[in-house]
């Protein structure tokens, strides 16, 4: 039934147009009543993007059976894959949803906000995993952030491309990067730069200003 549902909005939307398409359309396409509609869907966007709500729980699930042996950057990056995973699954239902998505300011609005929900989980994940370092708090949404950007950066060339292509290695390129730049272990602990000493040895009773252009004259030789 849920299948049926998205079959025929989509059908209906790539007919008529996401805006002319009413909740009533779909469920008459389908055939059923509009209770069974909304027992799968709130609303006409959440028929759109059927599969986040799972992807969503197995991404939190996964985050959630890990060890503290896990490099913690490798572990979330493991875990934006299976969005990249969700979406290769039907690669033309997903193209279909990005060209619609593109369209159609609401439903940018509210991938957005799906977005937003999948950073939060890796963030929340890294920062328990970084509690106990300097900034770590900082250090997990940053790096939350910059797993997403690259994942969605591939993936949307991916989509671009009507889904031709190996989508998995460009994603892995994409996390191969931020891996790099934030991976591997520990951040080193800030230090500081020792100030710099300038000793000027100066004859008793020579006027200031010479005391001065002499400091300023051993400065530039520095």
């Amino acid at each position: 039934m849920r299948d049926a549902l998205v079959a025929a909005a989509f059908q209906l939307f790539l007919e008529r147009g996401y805006e002319q398409t009413t909740v009533d359309d779909i469920v008459a396409l389908a055939g059923v009543g509009r209770r069974s509609f909304f027992r799968y869907f709130p609303s006409k966007e959440d028929v759109v993007f059927p599969d986040h709500e799972r992807c969503l729980a197995d991404m939190t699930a996964f985050l959630a059976d890990g060890s503290d042996d896990d490099e913690p950057v490798r572990r979330v990056c493991d875990a934006a894959r299976l969005v990249l995973r969700m979406y290769a699954e039907n690669p033309t239902f997903s193209v279909q949803r990005y060209r619609l998505t593109k369209q159609v300011p609401g439903l940018r609005a509210y991938e957005l906000s799906v977005v937003w929900r999948y950073e939060r989980a890796l963030a929340a994940y890294l920062r328990r995993r970084f509690a106990a370092r300097r900034d770590g708090t900082l250090q997990a949404d940053v790096i939350a952030a910059a797993v997403v950007a690259a994942h969605n950066n591939a993936l949307r060339s991916w989509l671009r491309s009507d889904g031709q292509g190996e989508a998995s290695a460009a994603v892995g390129h994409a996390l191969a990067y931020v891996q790099s730049a934030f991976g591997g272990g520990p951040v080193a602990p800030v230090v500081e730069e020792p100030e710099d000493v300038v000793v000027v040895v100066s004859r008793r009773g020579a006027p200031l200003w010479r005391v001065v252009q002499e400091i300023e004259t051993t400065l530039g030789r520095g």
